[in-house]
């Protein structure tokens, strides 16, 4: 039995009727009402009705109809869909988790089963990792911020904490939350950070001091994860103020979700990964190579359940999975080190500020 979970919203004083999210995307594809009652299945008065009922809650039209011209979405309509995309590509993650739990308390578990707790900063390829783990271990993952995670990792409540370092150099509020000796780090992959861009990159973005251009709309990470520390670093290197940048207080919670702000037009530019822009088929400028690495404590890696995830790390499978992202390299995956080699990556000249 799988178990799905769908999120929905509301207003206090109603519930958002549960077809009007399908029916106003059914209208912004086709441009028709009768054609988006087909597509939802339901007759055209009925979804009359239920326009006209909205339209009175809202105290303005959400689609404009005009003869000969079809149907079409109005700003407050387009807010709507705008804002339902991002509450659901931020909440994917989690209820992902959820979904996995459910069913593991379903199909009873076995206990026998070797069970590891990873808290890690969001990655795309991290997501598919329970999956593909599920006949031989259960891993239950969790998305946090890298200090967050480590923190975690600190008090014991997880057994492997995901968090990842420019190659370029390494973040103090990550250094301090490693312990040298006590911990080991195993490499999971390398991948390419920088600016996400609209399709054909319309606004001509080059570089960082892009950012500064008045009307440019940036998104960004939350503060404590480890894009958002790169991401400051990168100013702080090219002596910038984020203040200075029109939507850096605006905070995304994972990659997909500031891919997405680009891609609907909420936002001109994000900081992100590459595969996030290539999975919306966006532009991307790359700015830093970075190590995603998962720390454990050393006394742990002889375990059962931390031998089965190196197995699956190391493992052809997953192998394809990094090979399918673009913006990955797998030239780390699977390897055990100590902090300071873990960190150690190549030192490539410095990021310049480009624009």
């Amino acid at each position: 039995m799988k178990i799905e979970f769908e999120p929905s919203w509301k207003f206090r004083s109603a519930p958002v009727a549960p077809l009007l999210v399908p029916l106003l995307l059914a209208i912004q594809r086709s441009g028709s009402l009768a054609a988006a009652a087909r597509a939802i299945g339901y007759s055209y008065r009925h979804v009359w009705n239920l326009l006209g009922d909205w339209n009175l809650r809202m105290g303005q039209p959400l689609v404009e109809l005009a003869q000969g011209r079809g149907a079409r979405l109005t700003p407050l309509a387009v807010k709507l869909l705008e804002l339902d995309e991002r509450a659901r590509t931020r909440l994917a993650p989690h209820l992902a988790e959820l979904v996995r739990e459910f069913e593991r308390e379903l199909h009873g578990e076995a206990s026998a089963m070797p069970r590891l707790k990873l808290h890690a900063s969001h990655d795309l390829a991290l997501e598919q990792l329970p999956e593909l783990a599920e006949d031989a271990l259960a891993l239950e993952l969790q998305f946090h911020g890298s200090v967050e995670s480590l923190e975690a990792l600190a008090r014991g409540e997880c057994d492997l904490a995901g968090f990842h370092v420019a190659e370029q150099w390494q973040a103090p509020e990550i250094l301090q939350r490693l312990k040298h000796g006590a911990q080991k780090l195993i490499g999971f992959a390398v991948r390419d950070q920088g600016l996400i861009v609209a399709r054909g990159n319309p606004t001509g973005i080059q570089g960082l001091r892009d950012l500064l251009r008045p009307g440019l709309r940036f998104v960004n990470r939350q503060g404590g994860s480890g894009t958002r520390l790169v991401f400051d670093q990168l100013l702080a290197r090219a002596g910038m103020e984020g203040s200075r940048i029109t939507g850096y207080a605006r905070e995304e919670f994972t990659h997909v979700a500031v891919a997405t702000a680009v891609a609907n037009g909420s936002a001109d530019v994000g900081f992100g990964i590459r595969a996030a822009a290539a999975q919306q088929e966006l532009g991307f400028i790359p700015l830093v190579n970075e190590r995603y690495l998962l720390a454990c404590a050393a006394d742990r890696l002889e375990s059962p359940e931390l031998k089965k995830f190196l197995a699956l790390l190391r493992g052809k499978p997953f192998r394809a999975v990094l090979a399918a992202l673009s913006g990955y390299d797998n030239a780390i995956t699977g390897r055990v080190m100590d902090v300071e080699e873990g960190l150690a990556g190549p030192r490539p000249a410095r990021v310049a500020a480009r624009g």
